[in-house]
């Protein structure tokens, strides 16, 4: 498993909260859903190494 770097991010309330709900649709936590997203945007863009690609 790779190591997790720790950042505070600053998000608008009504943006988290949407955030949250599709976090809750997916039975992710909001940490969880937002390192999805951020994935599936490097992913979709080609700009993952293929060594840091996992799976789906």
């Amino acid at each position: 498993m790779s190591k997790k770097k720790t950042f505070a991010l600053r998000i608008d309330a009504d943006l988290m909260a949407a955030v949250e709900k599709w976090a809750a649709d997916e039975f992710r936590s909001a940490n969880g859903q937002i390192e999805w997203i951020i994935y599936q945007a490097l992913k979709d863009s080609k700009r993952l190494r293929k060594e840091t690609e996992k799976p789906e």
